[in-house]
């Protein structure tokens, strides 16, 4: 694998969810990377159980630790000159806007994205999103509404059945 961060001495083979490239991607954004060698550390991430992310409801107290690589900002084309693609490792402290509507269907979730909270740009794209300050991976960072970054951040649940069990079968 190449690309940043990595520096291309690390190799694996990438597999995407069962039926990605056939509907719309926010529908089965997941994917796999199995690497070629073993990495050892400690503490790895974990999945919520099974439908476990439904008992939450929006509100300030219902935070996720979104972590990524991508752009810090993003600007209209007038102000494209401004220098924001710095690739540096980011936390956000995002808060839950929505989950279970009629916009984020059983699959995603909406989360924050503002000056106060933090939050996702381009680039962050697979990123984790854990939930609070826990190692429990509840989503993968998938998709922004508007072009500046501003307002909302779409997360792909990690705790539905189909796509939990799909991960696991990676795992030994």
């Amino acid at each position: 694998m190449t690309g940043y961060p990595c520096d291309g001495d690390v190799g694996g083979t990438p597999h995407t969810f069962p039926g990605f490239v056939d509907g719309p991607f926010y529908v089965r954004d997941a994917g796999v990377v199995v690497l070629d060698d073993a990495y050892e550390t400690s503490p790895y991430g974990t999945l919520p159980a099974a439908n476990a992310l439904d008992s939450l409801k929006p509100r300030r107290s219902t935070s996720f630790t979104s972590v990524g690589y991508g752009l810090q900002k993003s600007f209209p084309d007038a102000a494209a000159w401004k220098n924001v693609a710095d690739k540096t490792r980011m936390v956000a402290y995002p808060q839950l806007l929505q989950i279970n509507t009629g916009f984020t269907g059983p699959q995603s979730l909406l989360l924050s994205n503002n000056t106060n909270t933090g939050g996702t740009c381009f680039g962050d794209s697979g990123g984790p999103n854990f939930l609070g300050d826990s190692n429990v991976v509840a989503g993968i960072t998938s998709f922004g509404l508007n072009s500046t970054c501003a307002g909302t951040g779409g997360v792909f649940r990690t705790d539905r059945p189909d796509v939990r069990n799909w991960i696991l079968s990676f795992l030994d």
